[in-house]
């Protein structure tokens, strides 16, 4: 265990280092920072004083290597804008995204898995065939449309949720939430499920796939065969090895959410991660720009080598050390 968690380490280091680079290379491409902080009565000189004091005539390897050594002390720069560290910038807005991600995975998670796994037990009812058919046009309808179709329906004609912001939250030993409050809980509704509206359909039909197979397997003949109960054929053993897989593109869907969160929250202007991303590229905020780059990569990173070590926990026979036998 310990020579895997190695390994994935130095391979999370060369990952976030490419990551980095190109984060950082786009930079120069995203237009003038300046051009958006000062007006037009700045003169051409003064806008290159103020280009030599903030470093953006620098070479590009000289930038990078600014970059580096301060971001290995914790600093990945200061907002041109919000004049604040992005660093703290990002842990504010991240604790909003992480309450949407959790409450769209908390959807997908009681959702997905009993209908896959009534979807496979009942392959030819009609119930799974209306389940197969809405997750079929559920893949097809891209999520900023399933936002707006929620809103209008629910906001604008019927009135019974909110249509945009994260309503009341209360300080729980640091944290903003508000799953605590009635507020909050009713302007997560319409965000949450347009999020997981997203990986939803595509996971009932994993779960599905999975157990079918698992149910066509030699070990489920064989148990029933011996006898056991269907209860105890379906949910003990079949759908066990099911959730391997499941886990596997849960982990990685996880780092996808996040990233995905920036359509779902500019539509209801919740204050998250995603919506501070899109206003930093309006403004050409590079540093908060370069800073969510990174933040989502390492996000990414360390979800996959999370679901690595599960598969060792949730079936020894896994070998996550790529030794084999």
């Amino acid at each position: 265990m310990l020579t895997f968690l190695g390994q994935r380490l130095i391979q999370a280091l060369i990952v976030m280092f490419v990551i980095s680079l190109v984060a950082f290379a786009i930079q120069d491409n995203l237009g003038d920072p300046l051009r958006e902080m000062v007006g037009q009565s700045v003169s051409l000189a003064e806008r290159q004083a103020l280009r030599d004091e903030m470093g953006l005539n620098d070479p590009y390897l000289t930038k990078y290597s600014r970059f580096i050594v301060n971001a290995l002390h914790g600093d990945l720069g200061t907002s041109y804008f919000l004049k604040k560290p992005v660093l703290d910038i990002i842990l504010d807005k991240l604790q909003a995204t992480l309450e949407l991600v959790f409450g769209a995975a908390l959807i997908i998670l009681f959702v997905s898995i009993p209908l896959g796994v009534y979807s496979a037990i009942h392959p030819k009812s009609i119930s799974t065939k209306i389940i197969m058919t809405l997750s079929s046009l559920g893949i097809s309808v891209p999520v900023f449309l399933t936002a707006i179709m929620l809103m209008y329906i629910f906001s604008i004609e019927l009135n019974w949720l909110p249509s945009y912001g994260r309503g009341d939250t209360i300080n729980v030993w640091g944290w903003e939430t508000g799953f605590l409050t009635k507020d909050g809980l009713l302007h997560l509704i319409l965000p949450c499920i347009s999020l997981a509206s997203i990986m939803l359909p595509l996971f009932i039909r994993l779960v599905r796939s999975e157990m079918l197979e698992a149910l066509g397997s030699e070990y489920v003949k064989f148990a029933t065969a011996k006898g056991l109960s269907l209860q105890k054929i379906y949910y003990q053993h079949a759908l066990k090895n099911t959730m391997l897989p499941v886990i596997t593109v849960g982990g990685v869907q996880i780092g996808t959410m996040i990233a995905y969160t920036i359509l779902t929250e500019t539509v209801f202007q919740w204050p998250g991660t995603g919506f501070l991303f899109l206003d930093a590229i309006n403004r050409v905020d590079t540093p908060v720009i370069t800073a969510y780059v990174i933040f989502v990569g390492l996000i990414f990173v360390v979800t996959n080598t999370f679901v690595d070590l599960l598969y060792g926990l949730i079936n020894p026979t896994v070998d996550i050390t790529g030794k084999g036998a």
